[in-house]
C-alpha cells in the first residue's frame, strides 16, 4: 500500500513551508487598517530555489485610497482549483477551510472541474446548471458569513435541519443575486473622462454609447435586467464573474468596495474536448481592468491519460487555448491598451486540472511515496519537465511543491486508488494533476498547498498571491 493516511502527512519541510506561508499571510493581512504611516514593509518568502524581496505598502482594500495616479497598491488574491469528480455538493459541505476564510483575502478566484458528470447528455445536449448554483451558494455562505444573504427561489432543497437551502433557480439569476454591481457596468468601458490625447497610449477613451456594440458586452448568458443587481448591500464579498462550460466552472469574487474599480469585464471559452472543440475539456478565461492594471484568470481541464506521449496532447491544449482565446473588443479607440489575448495582460493566473502526470511507473512512484521523496518525484513531474524543455508555459512561474500528489484517491478515503483489491481496477499512478501558475510582474506567491477533503478523487489545491496594481486616480471611481 503506497499512500495510506496522506491526509495526516506531517512531513517536516511541508509543515515548515505551510506554517511559514500561513504566518506570513497573517502578518501581511494584519497590516490592514493598523499601519497608518505608509512605511514600506519588506517580506522575504520562497523556497531554497527562489526567494522574493517584497517591498510592500499596506493593503488599502478596507480603506479609501488617497494615492496618486502613478502609485501602486497591493491586494491579496486567493486562488483555488478543485476537480470534484462529477459530484453535486450537498448542503453539509463546508468550504471554510478550503477558502481559508479566517485569513481573509481581497479577491477570490475559484475554479472547478467536472461539476457535472462528463456524459453525452451534458456534453452534447444541454448543460446542467444546478450544481453550479449549489457551488455558488456554498461559496457565498463561507465568504459572507454573518453578512450571508441566502439565495431565494420558488422551490428549494436544503438539509433536514434547514441550515442551508439550495435555490431551484437558473445560474444567471443566482449570479445576479450575488452581485452588488450591474454586470453591464462591469463589462462597459469606463475609462476616465477628459484624458489628454497624450495619455491615450495608457488608456482608451471613454467609449460613446454609439460605439459600443451590444454583442461585445453580452458574451455571458446571465445578463442583468434593467433594474440592476438584486443583491443586498450588506454582503461583504460580491460576485464579479461566473461562467460554466459543461463541467468547468470559474467564479471570481471581490470585496464589495473593490468592485467599483472593475471595468472591461469579458469572458472567453475554448473547448478542447471531443473532436477538439467540445466543452468536456478546455478553458474558461476572465479578463478585466482592475484600477489601471489588466488581469486575466483562467480555469482549464486538459487532456487526460497517463500513457507515454499524453503530455504532448496537454501541451497542445495549452497552445491552442493561448491561440484561440479571444476577448471581445469593447474599447473602439485606436490606442486602447485593453488586451484581447491572454498573454497581453499585465497579470495572469492559470489554474485547473492540468492532468500532467509523474513520468514513473506505478511501483516506482509508490516506493518514493513511502519514502516521502518529494524532490525525486517532482523531478519526474511531466509539467516540470515540459516547462524546463521550453515546450509549454514558457515564461510562466509555479511555486515549489511541498505537498503529496493530489490524484487519484479512492472515494471517501485517504488512500490512493489501486492500493486495495476493491480499487485495483481504478488504479492510477498518483500525480500532481491540479496546479496553479502565473505570469507577469508585481505578482508574488505567498503560499501553495493542498487541502484535505474526501469529497472527490482529487484534493483541492490553493495558492495565495500578493498582486500589485496601478492605482486609479482619486475621484475617478466608477460612480
Amino acid at each position: 500500500m503506497i499512500g495510506v493516511g496522506f491526509s495526516g502527512i506531517t512531513l517536516m519541510n511541508q509543515d515548515r513551508t505551510n506554517q511559514q506561508a500561513s504566518s506570513l499571510i497573517g502578518k501581511i493581512l494584519s497590516v490592514k487598517g493598523r499601519n497608518q504611516s505608509n512605511k514600506e514593509i519588506e517580506v522575504r518568502f520562497g523556497s531554497s530555489e527562489e526567494q522574493y524581496d517584497l517591498p510592500h505598502q499596506p493593503l488599502l482594500s478596507r480603506e479609501k485610497s488617497t494615492k496618486a495616479a502613478s502609485e501602486n497598491i497591493s491586494f491579496c488574491v486567493f486562488v483555488a482549483t478543485w476537480n470534484v469528480g462529477g459530484k453535486s455538493p450537498d448542503s453539509k459541505l463546508n468550504l471554510d477551510d478550503i477558502l481559508q476564510v479566517r485569513e481573509e483575502s481581497d479577491i477570490y478566484v475559484l475554479g472547478f472541474q467536472e461539476i457535472v458528470p462528463l456524459n453525452a447528455g451534458n456534453v452534447l445536449v444541454i448543460e446542467d446548471n444546478e450544481p453550479a448554483v449549489k457551488w455558488l451558494t456554498l461559496i457565498n455562505r463561507s465568504l459572507n458569513k454573518a453578512n450571508y444573504v441566502p439565495l431565494r427561489g420558488p422551490r428549494s432543497v436544503g438539509s433536514p435541519e434547514g441550515s442551508l437551502v439550495f435555490p431551484k433557480i437558473k445560474l444567471r439569476k443566482a449570479s445576479k443575486a450575488l452581485r452588488t454591481e450591474n454586470k453591464r457596468k462591469l463589462k462597459s468601458c469606463n475609462c476616465p473622462i477628459g484624458l489628454e490625447r497624450k495619455n491615450s497610449k495608457e488608456f482608451c477613451f471613454r467609449c460613446p454609447q454609439s460605439q459600443t456594440n451590444e454583442n461585445d458586452i453580452s458574451s455571458e448568458d446571465d445578463e442583468d435586467g434593467p433594474n440592476g443587481p438584486s443583491s443586498a448591500n450588506s454582503i461583504k464579498y460580491s460576485l464579479v464573474a461566473s461562467k460554466q462550460m459543461v463541467g468547468i466552472f470559474l467564479t471570481v469574487w471581490m470585496r464589495k468596495e473593490l468592485v467599483q474599480y472593475v471595468s472591461h469585464l469579458r469572458i472567453s471559452c475554448v473547448g478542447r474536448g471531443i473532436l477538439g472543440c467540445l466543452g468536456n475539456k478546455g478553458c474558461i478565461s476572465v479578463s478585466m481592468l482592475f484600477h489601471k492594471t489588466t488581469l486575466c484568470f483562467l480555469c482549464s481541464h486538459l487532456a487526460s491519460g497517463e500513457k507515454e506521449g499524453d503530455e504532448l496532447r496537454r501541451n497542445s491544449d495549452v497552445i491552442e487555448i493561448l491561440r484561440n482565446t479571444q476577448f471581445p473588443r469593447i474599447c473602439k479607440t485606436l490606442n486602447s491598451r485593453v488586451p484581447e489575448k491572454i498573454l497581453d495582460h499585465d497579470r495572469v493566473i492559470w489554474l485547473g486540472d492540468l492532468n500532467y502526470r509523474i513520468a514513473l511507473s506505478y511501483s516506482d512512484t509508490g516506493k518514493l511515496l513511502k519514502e516521502r521523496a518529494w524532490d525525486t518525484l517532482y523531478n519526474n513531474d511531466q509539467l516540470k519537465i515540459e516547462r524546463e524543455a521550453g515546450r509549454v508555459f514558457k515564461g510562466w512561474k509555479e511555486g515549489k511543491i511541498y505537498f503529496a500528489p493530489t490524484y487519484k484517491y479512492s472515494l471517501n478515503s485517504d488512500i490512493y486508488a489501486g492500493e486495495t483489491v476493491e480499487t485495483k481496477s481504478k488504479r492510477r499512478t498518483p500525480a500532481w494533476c491540479d496546479r496553479i501558475l502565473w505570469r507577469g510582474s508585481e505578482i508574488y506567491q505567498l503560499s501553495y498547498e493542498r487541502k484535505e477533503s474526501r469529497f472527490s478523487d482529487h484534493r483541492p489545491v490553493c495558492a495565495t498571491f500578493w498582486v500589485s496594481v496601478e492605482a486609479m486616480e482619486d475621484g475617478s471611481k466608477r460612480r
